[in-house]
This record gives structure tokens, sequence and C-alpha cells, in this order.
């Protein structure tokens, strides 16, 4: 069974995200193996992403959902580092501006979503609207328990326009954030990502995991698949989404498109 069947939130199955455990790295070890998997991975999506640039037939978005500290920044740093900046971008979702809290709450994530032959990245996405909107009582529950629907909708409009759309919510555990946040605490050099909202979101935790559990359950789709990473090791957590980033990818069959001219006819 692949890495990615393994991790896959079956469509339709309910999820505890106690039965998964953070630590776990599906038999892997942080050898010269592992290195050089990774590795050919981040080569592998390189080439693939040139494939799908010249097709120019699908596009790819990737979702990145975890709590803080949990490595989407560092997921994208790692992973997406051999990628040309040309054709991918990466949207970070905080608060709605004035301008996009005066739309409906998908209307600034659809703006980001990639064209054909692009990879979009999200850090955070159209899910805080059922998280964050959720445990923060932002929304009143007649509000957000109707968006999952939403949600699932849009997901299949982009992939019915050729949008591949792959989810991996980062998987830790509490006391591997605290461990990261008071890491930060004594950096220097990173305590600038440290906020208030790092520590009293903490209070939340059972709260987040609740609300992340029925987002997992309700929207992973066989059209917008959530995948669970246990990112407690984050050399397995790059090499798990390496992995599931080039099994989708390779699962397109592209091809580069016919030259539109002869070219046995063109000379210097």
């Amino acid at each position: 069974m692949s890495l990615s069947a393994r991790l896959r939130v079956p469509p339709g199955r309910s999820i505890a995200l106690s039965d998964v455990d953070p630590d776990d790295t599906q038999g892997w070890k942080k050898d010269e193996r592992m290195e050089r998997e990774l590795a050919a991975g981040i080569a592998e999506l390189d080439r693939l992403q040139y494939v799908m640039y010249a097709e120019r037939k699908h596009a790819l978005l990737v979702v990145l959902q975890g709590t803080d500290g949990a490595g989407k920044d560092g997921t994208i740093r790692h992973v997406m580092t051999g990628l040309n900046p040309q054709g991918c971008r990466v949207t970070s979702f905080k608060v709605p501006t004035p301008e996009e809290a005066s739309h409906d709450f998908l209307w600034r994530i659809h703006r980001a979503v990639p064209g054909l032959g692009d990879i979009g990245i999200f850090n955070r996405s159209h899910y805080e609207d059922v998280l964050v909107a959720r445990v923060r009582k932002l929304a009143p529950r007649a509000v957000w328990s109707r968006r999952y629907d939403e949600i699932n909708a849009f997901e299949r409009l982009l992939a019915n326009e050729r949008t591949v759309v792959v989810k991996f919510f980062l998987h830790i555990s509490k006391r591997e954030q605290r461990r990261r946040i008071e890491a930060r605490l004594r950096d220097p050099d990173k305590q600038w990502k440290l906020s208030a909202g790092d520590f009293s979101e903490r209070t939340r935790w059972g709260a987040y995991a609740r609300a992340y559990e029925e987002a997992l359950s309700r929207c992973s789709t066989p059209y917008a698949p959530w995948y669970v990473i246990p990112s407690n090791r984050k050399w397995f957590r790059n090499l798990a989404v390496c992995r599931i980033l080039v099994e989708t990818l390779e699962g397109l069959r592209m091809k580069f498109p016919r030259p539109s001219v002869d070219v046995s006819r063109l000379a210097l």
C-alpha cells in the first residue's frame, strides 16, 4: 500500500486524531536512504511541475493546515524548494481584511486558486472558517455548520475545472507544540514568529481537535482528499508530503505537448 493510501482520510469515514500517533514514521528512519528518497522526490516534483506547466491541462492546489508550530512554513521551505517560482504561488490566509469580510467567505480563496499549469500553496485556507470561526465563536453555529457542504461544493467545482486539490493536516502533539514554542522563545532569530495568540490558543487545544476532526471527516472526498501527516518528526513530515505530491502528479499521466511547428524544418 502506498504512503498516500495509508495516510489518506477515507471519504465518508469519521476520524479521531487520538488514533493517529504524531510520532509515527510508517517504518521510515532518518538515515541516508530517507535523505536520498527526499532529494529524489524534490527533483521529481520539479520535473512534474515543468511538464504540467507545458501541458497546461491541470492545476495543483496544495492546502496546508495545522495548529501553531505544526510546520506549515517549514514544509513549504523544505519540500517546495525545487519548484520554479514562476509557476508557483504561496498564499497565507490571515484575519480577513475589511474588503474580504464584505464578501462571502470563499471569495478571497477563489481569487488565489492557481490557473491551469500552475501550482498554488495555501498556508491556512478556507478551512479557517470551520476552525477558528467555530472555536472562537466568530460566527454562529447556524453559519459555520453549513460551510462544510459549501466547501465540498467549491472543491468539486475546482476538480471539475481540472484543479487537483490535495490537503494536508500536519498533526503534532500538544507536548511537541510546547517544545517548539519554547524553542522559539530561546532563539532570538525566531522570536518574531511568536504572538500572544500562540499561548492563548493552547487553552483551546481540545476544541480545535474536535473542529479538525469534523472538517477532516466531512470534507475528505475522492476529488479533494485530506491526508493526516504525523509531524512530530519534521523529516518524516517532509518526506510524506513530498511523496504524496509526486504520487498525485504522476497519476495525472501528463505529457509534453507536441510542437506547434515542424522542428525538422528549423535551423539556425
